[in-house]
């Protein structure tokens, strides 16, 4: 059936050179990730401490709905793309999401909000996207540097949601951080319906739309060349899985363990422990420039850095976070605090692991996607994070189990097998295939 996106209307206007439907979806996605990221950032410490569930439990919870809030975008993009279009699923996705947040206002909402959110998610996240490369002609030099743009808008988001949700939490209750989370999916929901028509035009005169909203039958050719494709991305999915059990673990464990075994008095102001998940995000917004402008050079210099050696340091840096942790961990058992210090150090490593192997990852998906499978293989690269997520979630059940000491220099171990086995998969080739 035809999107109702595609509805025709006057020349569209722009802002700051670009089409208005970009600034729409920014500010759409800026308050989904807000609500996502608030209400991600209480949620073990809310289990913990207010629902009285085990350290265990807790991190299985958070596993398994950060894992299927990255499984049902696949289902939410097919219904969305073959029965009730974009913005119908936008729409949709924003309400279900708002409602979710809405039930963990109580503590007895806690499974249904939780199932609500990641059922949304599936229909919010894949449409909203996909929206950015259908404002502009395929050939529009601007494509690239609206998903900058819309990426700023996704750590916008997640950079202030744990400041104003965790100090709500902190002053007034749990359920005033998630209620939070809810105003603000709300107001996404209101900008997306509001300025639908604006959004509409900008799509309408992309050029990108054909006559007919059924996709194509994928051409033999592309699904030979997809297939000849599979192991090299199936490899490099398997190695994105090992390094995220690390990276996981930055909303799990490191939460409880910032909340209970850090020192986080500051001028007599005692820090919410969310706020320092908001670390990531601002870090990302310092660190990522200057290391595209840092890999530019080098490829401008005719000096490349092969795609396995950027993961490869990633997961270095992932070793190094896990290394500051050891160091708190015996500040922890000599004076029975940590200083803020590690964990600060922690967030700068692992967004740098982070900046090293998730983006250049999913680039990589993208670029070796065949035209009429792009959807297909980005949704596998998402759906992944479920698999990880799972097994995080898992791995983070070890916590009680170990000794903060030995639970962070299993990441370490961890990390560095990973590395090896990058390293292994270059010298047998992989560098080579994934650049042709």
């Amino acid at each position: 059936m035809p999107d109702e996106n595609r509805a025709a209307g006057a020349a569209p206007r722009t802002l700051f050179g670009h089409p208005a439907g970009l600034t729409i979806l920014f500010s759409t996605e800026a308050m989904a990730y807000f609500s996502a990221f608030g209400m991600q950032a209480l949620l073990v410490l809310y289990m913990v401490r207010q629902l009285d569930f085990t350290q265990p439990q807790a991190s299985f919870i958070y596993g398994l709905y950060v894992g299927a809030a990255n499984l049902t975008p696949l289902l939410g993009g097919f219904i969305a793309d073959r029965f009730i279009g974009k913005g119908r699923a936008i729409t949709l996705g924003a309400s279900l999401m708002a409602l979710g947040h809405l039930a963990m206002t109580w503590d007895s909402g806690l499974y249904a909000g939780l199932t609500l959110v990641a059922l949304g998610n599936g229909f919010f996240i894949t449409s909203l996207a996909s929206q950015i490369g259908d404002l502009y002609a395929a050939d529009d030099p601007r494509r690239e540097r609206a998903y900058v743009i819309y990426y700023l808008g996704i750590n916008l988001g997640s950079f202030v949601a744990p400041l104003v949700c965790g100090a709500l939490a902190q002053a007034y209750g749990w359920h005033y951080g998630f209620a939070a989370a809810a105003v603000a999916m709300v107001l996404g929901l209101v900008i997306h319906i509001a300025f639908k028509p604006a959004l509409s035009a900008s799509l309408a005169h992309s050029g990108r739309f054909s006559a007919s909203s059924s996709p194509e039958a994928p051409a033999a050719s592309d699904t030979i060349k997809l297939a000849a494709k599979l192991p090299l991305l199936a490899a490099v999915l398997g190695l994105v899985i090992l390094f995220r059990l690390g990276y996981e673990q930055i909303g799990n464990t490191i939460a409880l363990w910032i909340d209970g075994n850090t020192d986080r008095m500051l001028g007599g102001f005692r820090i919410p422990a969310p706020w320092f998940q908001s670390l990531n995000p601002l870090l990302i917004f310092t660190l990522t420039p200057l290391l595209t402008w840092y890999w530019r050079r080098r490829e401008d210099a005719g000096r490349p850095i092969p795609t396995l050696s950027k993961m490869m340091l990633g997961c270095a840096f992932s070793a190094l976070a896990y290394l500051a942790m050891i160091g708190g961990a015996w500040e922890w058992g000599v004076h029975g605090q940590a200083g803020m210090m590690w964990p600060l150090a922690f967030f700068l490593f692992m967004t740098l692991a982070e900046i090293h192997v998730l983006p250049i990852g999913l680039a990589l998906f993208g670029r070796l996607s065949p035209a009429r499978h792009a959807s297909f293989i980005i949704g596998i690269w998402y759906s992944a994070k479920f698999v990880a997520s799972i097994a995080a979630g898992a791995f983070g059940t070890l916590w009680t189990a170990l000794t903060p000491t030995a639970f962070f220099a299993v990441n370490i171990g961890l990390a560095l097998a990973t590395m090896a086995l990058m390293y292994g998969a270059g010298r047998m080739g992989l560098n080579r295939a994934l650049a042709r």
